[in-house]
């Protein structure tokens, strides 16, 4: 079977949208599934809709592998590969088929350090995009000028960035759209000061520094879409079915929505509008980070431990068991969204995909996946809309109080091991709790307390919530009552009380 690339699509009389030849006009540092099915995605989407022509440089971070580099293979493949969007829509099924043209090429900043610094020079390139994992953004001052690459990202980019500025500092409008894609805070502003840093510890220069400053825009983002990869199970059926080898098939969910924090005019340098995409780009992102992490995550977190100790094991079929999901509903809808800052209608909006993509036949969501590290998880996600309610409502949310004892419940474990904290089920299956060693050890230390005690012991852990949450006016005596019913009846038989 031959190889994806542009030759034998041609060959098929392939009729689908290609771009072959485009000025390379995106820098992108990482080269995984998550951008290659969401941001390049876009970027192709813009290039066949609304004319963008501009191609991506794809940097993979990480040393060649003896026996894998996947910078080869996205080379050998002419940058081609095939993306799969699937979910549930509008009540139906989608299979999105569609070949990315938009990549070059791809580097790897170990062995191509050169290469990859030489694109700094190209005075088309305009964006850089970046996806480094939360850890990526940091500022090691370990860092040298010298190295060649630096460990940090924001040293690589920093070292790029005075490439640029050497070759076009004396030109206005050459410097770039940062557009930061790591899941954390303030992603593109926490990037931008670990480059000033930079600047300022290896002696840059007063010039580059204001150069940083007036001609680069470092954006913050949120990015949201559920990527599945590579479908290792399916590949070969798909590769056949499609007549050619493409060994970086990737899959995502159909929803997607990026929100970019940036000026207006970026509006007219990225045609995403007119691409008919949903990407949102406004001068505060936070927002829609709030109602992302309060309605998606925190959805998960509030339902899941108790779904499973209810005989559940993956999200979709909890969408499918009426009872768990009306319980779901009725915490988003009464007690999540009016806490909210976004109007009423754009969270209701959100919050009716989310139950569409809970019951994407493409992805098995596991329940223990998602209950790696609640207790933190819980605080982040949760405990806002808990404090929200109380505080707009004067009354204690009666799903999401459940929620917190449904968490309690799920940590009611008896053996501590390396692995972690085991517990068991109503069904007499075991399950291992995963979480910081400290919550775990905690857990196991009340292993014997009561419902009432455990309560309180966990209510006032202020290590774990940044606070005593017991002052909330009866909020420890609710989640004592609820762990009691639990223990006679179960999570399930609880969730229907709220019905």
């Amino acid at each position: 079977m031959k190889k994806l690339n542009y030759e034998t699509l041609k060959e098929q009389g392939y009729d689908g949208y290609l771009l072959e030849n485009a000025p390379e006009r995106v820098l992108q540092f990482g080269e995984g599934n998550f951008l290659r099915a969401f941001v390049d995605y876009f970027i192709d989407m813009m290039n066949e809709k609304a004319g963008f022509n501009s191609k991506v440089v794809l940097v993979q971070p990480i040393p060649n592998h003896s026996s894998f580099n996947l910078a080869d293979i996205i080379n050998e493949q002419e940058g081609l590969y095939t993306l799969y969007l699937r979910g549930f829509e509008n009540n139906q099924k989608v299979n999105a088929k569609r070949v990315i043209s938009c990549v070059s090429r791809c580097l790897n900043v170990h062995s191509d350090y050169e290469e990859v610094m030489a694109c700094a020079e190209n005075p088309e390139l305009r964006y850089i995009t970046c996806n480094t994992t939360e850890a990526g953004i940091a500022y090691d001052p370990e860092c040298k000028f010298s190295d060649a690459p630096p460990s940090s990202y924001p040293a690589k980019l920093t070292q790029f960035m005075y490439r640029r500025f050497l070759k076009f500092g004396k030109e206005t409008g050459k410097g770039f759209v940062i557009l930061a894609c790591e899941l954390i805070d303030d992603n593109g502003k926490e990037l931008e000061k670990c480059v000033l840093k930079y600047a300022q510890q290896w002696g840059l220069g007063e010039d580059f520094t204001n150069w940083l400053e007036t001609e680069n825009i470092f954006c913050s983002t949120l990015v949201d879409r559920i990527v599945t990869g590579f479908p290792r199970s399916e590949a070969a059926s798909i590769n056949e079915e499609n007549g050619y080898e493409d060994n970086i098939i990737d899959t995502g969910e159909v929803f997607g929505f990026w929100v970019i924090e940036g000026p207006e005019s970026l509006k007219k340098e990225l045609p995403f509008t007119e691409a008919g995409l949903p990407v949102l780009i406004t001068d505060n992102h936070k927002p829609y980070k709030q109602r992302k992490v309060r309605i998606l995550n925190g959805a998960h977190t509030s339902m899941v431990l108790g779904a499973y100790l209810a005989g559940q094991n993956i999200v979709r079929d909890c969408m499918h068991d009426d009872t768990i999901c009306s319980f779901m509903n009725k915490t988003i809808y009464e007690e999540i969204i009016p806490t909210l800052s976004l109007p009423e209608e754009d969270c209701r909006d959100f919050a009716a995909a989310v139950t569409e993509r809970f019951k994407n036949p493409f992805i098995d969501h596991a329940l223990l996946s998602i209950s790696l590290n609640s207790t933190s998880k819980w605080k982040a996600r949760v405990m806002p809309s808990l404090e929200g309610y109380v505080n707009k409502f004067g009354k204690l949310p009666k799903c999401i109080t459940a929620s917190f004892a449904f968490y309690i419940a799920f940590y009611r474990g008896t053996e501590l091991t390396d692995a972690g904290l085991i517990a068991k089920r109503p069904n007499g299956d075991t399950y291992t709790i995963s979480d910081d060693r400290s919550v775990l050890e905690f857990y196991y230390e009340h292993r014997n307390d009561s419902a009432k005690e455990l309560a309180h012991a966990v209510c006032t852990n202020t290590d774990f919530w940044g606070k005593d949450l017991s002052e909330l006016p009866g909020f420890e005596e609710e989640v004592a009552r609820i762990l009691e019913n639990i223990e006679a009846n179960g999570t399930y038989s609880e969730m229907k009380a709220y019905l």
